[in-house]
């Protein structure tokens, strides 16, 4: 039975969201759990948008965390179809967009990210997408198999794993692919040069058409359909739909509102919490794509956006709102898959943080392990179409010890001897 002298709120209806919900009532907590999310669906996981679901190989009931009836049966409280247009502080508690006041005792925001908008001529046309919530998915799903069956033209901005992802569901169903990139390589910001023409010839492979060096300046159409899309270097592409997939943002407009601390830019911006995802406001805190995190570990400030610490954080918040001795120090992972490759990346190595890349196996191939360096000591691994690995990979990166690359590159030396 729900003691209703206690009440946690939990603002947002993502893997974050429900995953704490979750974990409050495995850990016993008897009082109220409210979820508001501002989507009718329930609490789903988002990986499936741009792979298994959007590709047609999984069906839209299996995107779900819970089944709809976990919810009652938890006594979880939804609030589905609804926005927290404001946090009161002083008062505790939170007025949804309809003019309801809930009161809170502790408050989770895990309100996520919004997908980054193209700020040109044009994206007003039928036919210009994002992809980030379950709906975007449903409408893009049926675009790419339309696109398939009509020999249809799909210009993507980005290559970026929701571009590349997308990219290769696309290619599945038949559609034409062209790829708009302004640097000289997917994935450049997130992996670095040194691996990014290994997707680029991938995809090439596959059909892929990619534009590098160029950013979209115009999208162009007739009777409100998309027709074409210009770029910054004169040239001009056909489509027919056109996918933006520059990044995503945190939302933190009502974090801001409420006076929270914010994390700055050089930091990925978001709501800044501490190891424990308390916000400034010690009754507040902060999971998933949102929160900006001191990571203990790493030793700096981090925004991951990634499902791994969607599905992890909510219930260390959860826990930390109970008040239990959290220290959030995950290893940063996410994975993809795209046609016949699929890879794990653990870590954390943006360019500029490191000094050297090495490799264990066949790149050639596509089937090896590439391992990111700083004075000789392993920031991130990242194995493709190499399997059961990414423990003793995390393991390297935790140890924080120096390792020989020569040994990092070679097979027949175990990674699980490397920790020193």
């Amino acid at each position: 039975m729900v003691d209703g002298h206690r009440t946690f709120v939990i603002v947002g209806g993502g893997l974050a969201g429900a995953k704490a919900a979750e974990t409050l009532r495995a850990e016993g907590f008897t009082g109220r759990v409210i979820l508001v999310g501002d989507e009718r669906d329930h609490p789903y996981e988002r990986p499936p948008l741009s792979k298994g679901y959007l590709q047609g190989k999984e069906a839209r009931e299996s995107v779900f965390v819970h089944e709809p009836s976990w919810y009652a049966q938890a006594d979880v409280e939804l609030h589905l179809g609804q926005t927290v247009v404001a946090v009161d502080r002083e008062a505790k508690s939170v007025r949804l967009g309809d003019g309801t006041v809930i009161h809170y005792d502790k408050l989770l925001l895990a309100t996520g990210a919004e997908p980054r908008r193209l700020d040109i001529p044009g994206t007003g046309l039928a036919g210009v997408h994002h992809l980030r919530r379950l709906a975007h998915a449903d409408r893009l799903r049926q675009v790419l198999a339309a696109l398939g069956r009509d020999n249809g033209r799909l210009v993507i901005a980005g290559a970026g794993w929701i571009g590349l992802e997308v990219a290769a569901a696309a290619r599945g169903y038949g559609a034409e692919v062209t790829i708009i990139e302004p640097e000289p390589t997917p994935l450049h910001q997130i992996i670095g040069p040194e691996l990014g023409q290994i997707f680029t010839e991938l995809h090439q492979d596959h059909g892929v058409r990619f534009h590098f060096g160029a950013r979209l300046t115009e999208i162009t159409g007739q009777d409100g359909m998309v027709l074409a899309v210009r770029t910054d270097d004169g040239e001009e592409h056909p489509a027919h739909h056109v996918l933006a997939a520059i990044g995503a943002a945190p939302r933190t407009a009502l974090a801001e509102a409420a006076g929270l601390a914010l994390a700055d830019r050089s930091h990925g911006g978001g709501i800044a919490v501490d190891a424990a995802l308390r916000t400034s406001d010690p009754d507040i805190h902060a999971a998933g794509d949102v929160a900006a995190a001191h990571h203990p570990l790493l030793g700096s400030r981090l925004r991951v956006e990634h499902w791994a610490n969607a599905l992890n954080g909510g219930p260390a918040a959860a826990r930390s709102m109970l008040g239990q001795d959290v220290s959030y120090d995950r290893v940063p992972y996410f994975f993809s898959d795209q046609y016949d490759l699929g890879l794990e990346y653990s870590g954390w190595a943006p360019p500029g943080s490191y000094d050297q890349v090495v490799l264990r196996g066949d790149a050639g191939k596509r089937e090896f392990i590439a391992f990111w360096l700083k004075d000789r000591r392993v920031l991130a691994g990242m194995n493709v179409n190499v399997w059961d690995v990414t423990d003793p990979v995390q393991a390297l990166i935790r140890a924080g010890s120096p390792v020989d690359p020569d040994a990092l590159c070679d097979p027949s030396v175990p990674l699980e001897s490397l920790t020193g």
